[in-house]
């Protein structure tokens, strides 16, 4: 997915932590939870296919203070900075440090920092670099609303100094209040103030620039303010920097570090913080994989505890969707891209966190009632205009049928029912309906333009388009999840509305090409290669994929999807075909039209979402063998445990979270049914610890990196001759038993699926 455009070593990268792993897995006095968090590598992926890489982020699960240094990505030897926070993912920081030896002056500022990728330690609770040309130690822990940076100047330096900086244009501020005291202002998009309050150590003489110049000035307001401290001698060349951050008050953020940081040190935080890790990492054990496996999955799972994000500061949060600061009793959270997180981000916290899904579902709900829409992609300044869909309906029809119901239910459906009647599906856009929403409820599918047709509609988003295909099928989906909320909540008429609806992507099927294409306002099919039409990341028609993804965009209705192909064999023979088909062109011209579309299988993309559910689809067919077999060779030829091993943009959760499930052995398929479909663990045992004290697990006797394939199965003692199970089954605390083997067992899994 494309925001600002979403991306360990087996060299250098690894080495530092083999060592650590080989360290652990040794210890046996280390407990399972501590051993896990020994596999989590966030260098993996951080440097990107094509587009964004992973971050190497350090923060405690799902708290707002995120930090990981500024730089390109792994490969970069250089870093700009350290943020004080991660505002949202990939949507900006606010404040920054740097710490130097030299003498302070103008330039400063503009100097990057070398490093040594070797000498860099990161854990999701602790980061650590070495600064070559200073001889300079630089670390990081976090806390919920606070963070400790600790710097270990080397001695004889010349000077001994920390420079304050900032990300964002408009209204920002430094004031020293004391030798050993500095608050700050930032403003972020445009008009969201951000506070500083920070205590350092050591008490040193202070400044600040002034239209390009330094002074002795203790304060400093204006676009682009910057200020620093100098500390003097070299009795002490350990220096510490301890602030909180405040989305409400320069008062509340005192508040903040009294309450997290009185009494606390360095390392009690850090120790703290792992202690954190550990007891979500440790809610999965798994028994059996390779070391690389392991390592990617534990990695995976701790990528999807990077957001949402709770902004709560001692019962009161600052709301993007009304500009205001409210009082709550529960937990308000932010930064969330539904298009990538509803597949299995959110899926995957429904069983692991139920109780913190219902508080983020809660936060939605929240949201609509305070800016008016349900939103689809909240962030801290409301809901951000991007890619397409309302898929926050699907979130809630999922929790909902799972049996989430810690939030007010009907309040979210009139959300649900504003977005599907109301609001505009033309993507990267906002707001109320246009004529061309008013031509889809009246045909039934979103309008394309004839290629080269200029674009009459003002209100399309220049570079985005519109998307004409995957718009309709999106809002067939989603259309679906409020016909089947509707049911749930006994609205018959708008249950049969929405329903009726949800069939509007077979407007759009061209029996002859056997592909959804797009069609004008007037009927008339656009004609189009769908391998590659449609301008960049075929927006005209589909979005960041071409034709041959969309193909498959129906997880509501794959019987629907299953008759307009001609049945089983010709639907199993199109997959077939997906994993086979030649680009139609060379990878060059073929990346630079999708640059999203990559981790490519034959014209099969596991670097984007829309992808994850497709391998899965076997299971609908007579060959179950083959979701088998594509999902162990997708985890291993594009999951691998090093610094390129994303194939695409992870999107904060959205794709490891496919590889938690796949990794696994389960995946649900369609969210929105309580379902989940079966594939390959690569795991002998996996065990889920569920919040009501019981235990899921997953028993794969022989499983191995070559016996991938089911050879029968048995679900709570009982044969199964079905690649499903609910969800019921899964916290009632049920036991999957598989016997794998090297060879596909071609009868297995192809009995009736009950639902």
């Amino acid at each position: 997915m494309r925001i600002l455009k979403k991306g360990f070593l087996l060299g250098a990268g690894l080495f530092v932590f083999i060592s650590t792993f080989s360290q652990a897995d040794n210890d046996n006095e280390k407990s399972p939870e501590e051993n896990n968090l020994s596999y989590i590598d966030p260098t993996i992926g951080n440097v990107a296919q094509l587009l964004q890489p992973t971050r190497p982020t350090v923060q405690l699960p799902n708290q707002m203070m995120r930090m990981y240094p500024q730089r390109k990505d792994f490969i970069d030897d250089q870093i700009s900075c350290f943020p004080l926070i991660i505002v949202s993912h990939r949507l900006g920081e606010a404040f920054s440090l740097k710490p130097s030896i030299q003498p302070v002056s103008t330039d400063s500022w503009k100097q990057r920092m070398d490093y040594d990728q070797d000498l860099e330690i990161t854990r999701p609770w602790y980061y650590s670099t070495y600064l070559i040309d200073d001889d300079l130690t630089v670390e990081y822990t976090p806390g919920k609303k606070t963070g400790i940076y600790r710097f270990t100047f080397p001695e004889n330096a010349p000077q001994k100094s920390i420079l304050f900086n900032t990300f964002n244009p408009g209204e920002t501020a430094f004031s020293f209040i004391s030798a050993d005291e500095l608050t700050g202002q930032e403003t972020y998009h445009n008009d969201i103030k951000i506070y500083l309050y920070g205590k350092f150590s050591s008490k040193g003489s202070t400044g600040t620039v002034n239209n390009g110049a330094l002074t002795d000035a203790k304060t400093i307001k204006g676009p682009a303010s910057k200020a620093w401290i100098s500390f003097p001698g070299n009795n002490n060349r350990s220096i510490e920097f301890r602030y909180a951050i405040s989305y409400i008050s320069p008062e509340q953020g005192p508040w903040n570090f009294d309450s997290e940081l009185a009494g606390a040190g360095f390392e009690s935080m850090k120790a703290a913080g792992e202690q954190a890790w550990a007891k979500v990492i440790g809610q999965i054990k798994t028994e059996g994989g390779t070391e690389a496996q392991k390592r990617s999955f534990y990695s995976a799972l701790y990528r999807s505890y990077e957001r949402m994000v709770d902004i709560t500061e001692n019962g009161r949060y600052y709301s993007g969707f009304d500009k205001k600061i409210h009082t709550t009793t529960r937990p308000f959270y932010v930064d969330d891209w539904t298009w990538d997180t509803y597949l299995a981000h959110h899926p995957l916290r429904t069983i692991l966190n139920p109780a913190m899904e219902e508080d983020m579902l809660n936060s939605y709900v929240t949201m609509f009632t305070q800016g008016g829409w349900l939103p689809t992609f909240p962030v801290l300044f409301g809901d951000h205009a991007c890619m397409n869909g309302f898929h926050s309906s699907i979130l809630f029809l999922d929790a909902y049928r799972k049996g989430l119901r810690n939030y007010n239910a009907g309040t979210a459906f009139q959300g649900m029912l504003r977005n599907g009647n109301e609001a505009t599906m033309l993507p990267w856009r906002n707001g109320p309906k246009t004529e061309l929403d008013d031509f889809y409820y009246a045909r039934g599918y979103f309008p394309a333009l004839q290629k080269d047709e200029a674009e009459p509609n003002k209100t399309v988003d220049p570079f985005e388009k519109r998307q004409a295909v995957a718009v309709t099928l999106g809002a067939s989906y989603d259309d679906w999840a409020v016909g089947q909320m509707a049911k749930e909540l006994g609205d018959n008429d708008d249950y049969k509305k929405f329903t009726a609806r949800s069939v509007n992507y077979k407007n759009l099927w061209n029996d002859k090409a056997k592909m959804f294409y797009p069609k004008d306002s007037k009927g008339n099919w656009v004609n189009i290669d769908p391998k590659i039409d449609g301008g960049l990341g075929g927006r005209d028609y589909y979005d960041e994929n071409n034709g041959w993804t969309y193909l498959w965009q129906v997880q509501h209705d794959i019987e629907g999807l299953i008759n307009l192909l001609g049945g089983r064999d010709l639907f199993e023979k199109k997959l077939d075909q997906l994993f086979r088909e030649d680009l139609g062109s060379s990878k060059y011209a073929f990346n630079a039209k999708f640059p999203d579309a990559t981790g490519l299988v034959g014209q099969y993309s596991m670097g984007n979402e829309p992808s994850f559910h497709i391998p899965y689809l076997y299971n609908y067919t007579g060959a179950p063998w083959k979701t088998q077999k594509h999902i162990r060779l997708l985890l291993n030829l594009w999951f691998r445990d090093n610094v390129f091993g994303i194939p695409g943009d992870e999107d904060g959760g959205g794709m490891t979270s496919f590889v938690v499930f796949s990794s696994m052995g389960f995946y649900p398929l369609t969210p929105g049914r309580p379902v989940y479909t079966i594939g390959s663990p690569i795991f002998k045992k996996i065990t889920i610890d569920l919040s009501n004290g019981k235990k899921f697990t997953i028993l794969a006797k022989g499983c191995s990196v070559k016996n991938k394939y089911i050879q029968s199965a048995k679900f709570n003692n009982l044969p199964i001759n079905t690649p499903w199970f609910t969800h019921e089954q899964l916290i009632a605390g049920g036991t999957l038993e598989l016997e794998m083997g090297s060879k596909p067992n071609k009868t297995w899994g192809t009995g009736e699926r009950g639902f």
